[in-house]
């Protein structure tokens, strides 16, 4: 990448998260809860989801359960800093924390937008291809060929981002703000960057994402062999996709093109900034109708918490002799439920 490219992109995404930075009107309230919203539910579910992922892969690894390994590793990272952006919401989007903590934070809040944006759109290409060419899905090499598109997917986001790390360390120590405090020569050479990015990374995803799920819909629905419990749940998948990658990335992009017409940063980009951070939770809705690992984790951790609740004389009495359809899934039920789940993250 160029000088003077890495420059503007730095601009674009420096000045983004910044919005509210010197504005009185930084949204605070709506900023924090935001920020602790999706911190209290991600964290847990991403934990659940990463542990399962985990576990499945190391076992038996797929194309998707690479992908969305990949996906909850970004939505973790994103959430481990977090906190920190709950501080400067707090402070009124002034910087308070030590100086370093601004560019690493930053580079990784936009590494990550970028990499969930990548590997969502690999998820629904992943979906169609598997009803689409299903001989041809279980082709060998195709863990090896997922393996290097997440590769690719961490390098573009880095790179990308990397020059945001890059010149927030060249700024004066004492700048009380993170992204911000811009010239105007800086802010006018935004506009074609942002609208740049608006077709390649938004438009252009956001376009294959429909094209695959739209196919991928269409296919099931004339699949006589498809319970319709499976074709309901996998059609909740691609539309729950679709409204993840709308709603928390369509406002924010939608603002570069609003911000070259107008010639100025519109006033409600910093609420659509935000609306990006709902995708770390949102995320493992996608989990669970994308992997029948998930929601069985899920349903033994549910389990495991209704138990402890229980009076401890209810749970004397059924410990030591569960009942038939109280105690956890034998072998043989353990055994059809992967074989399941090996059919169904299929669709």
């Amino acid at each position: 990448m160029s000088e003077g490219s890495g420059f503007y992109v730095t601009t674009m995404v420096s000045t983004t998260a910044a919005s509210g930075g010197n504005d009185q009107s930084y949204p605070i309230g709506f900023a924090l809860f935001v920020y602790i919203t999706t911190f209290v539910i991600g964290v847990p579910a991403n934990i659940l989801a990463f542990y399962t992922f985990c576990q499945k892969v190391h076992r038996k690894p797929t194309p998707i359960d690479i992908l969305l390994l990949n996906l909850t590793i970004s939505d973790l990272i994103f959430l481990i800093f977090l906190p920190f952006k709950m501080k400067e919401a707090a402070d009124n989007g002034i910087w308070s924390l030590p100086r370093f903590l601004c560019p690493v934070t930053g580079f990784l809040f936009y590494s990550t937008i970028y990499n969930s944006t990548l590997l969502l759109t690999a998820v629904s290409v992943e979906r169609y291809l598997s009803v689409a060419y299903p001989i041809r899905f279980t082709a060998p090499g195709r863990i090896v060929h997922t393996q290097v598109a997440c590769v690719i997917f961490w390098i573009t986001s880095l790179v990308n981002c990397s020059v945001v790390l890059h010149m927030e360390i060249r700024k004066n120590a004492s700048n009380k703000y993170c992204y911000s405090n811009f010239t105007k020569s800086e802010l006018e050479s935004l506009h074609a960057v942002r609208v740049e990015l608006f077709v390649l990374l938004f438009c252009v995803p956001l376009l294959i994402c429909i094209f695959c799920y739209v196919n991928f819909i269409r296919i099931l629905s004339r699949m006589a062999n498809i319970p319709r419990t499976r074709r309901t749940r996998a059609i909740g998948l691609a539309l729950g996709t679709l409204a993840v990658f709308t709603l928390c990335f369509g406002p924010y992009n939608v603002s570069h093109v609003f911000g070259m017409v107008d010639g100025n940063i519109p006033r409600w980009r910093k609420h659509a900034l935000l609306l990006t951070t709902f995708n770390a939770c949102l995320d493992p809705i996608v989990f669970y109708f994308s992997s029948s690992a998930v929601r069985s984790r899920l349903n033994i951790c549910l389990k495991s918490v209704k138990t402890r609740l229980k009076p401890k004389a209810t749970a004397g009495q059924t410990d030591n002799t569960p009942k038939p359809n109280e105690s956890l899934p034998s072998s043989s039920q353990r055994l059809g439920a992967s074989v399941m789940a090996d059919t169904e993250d299929t669709c």
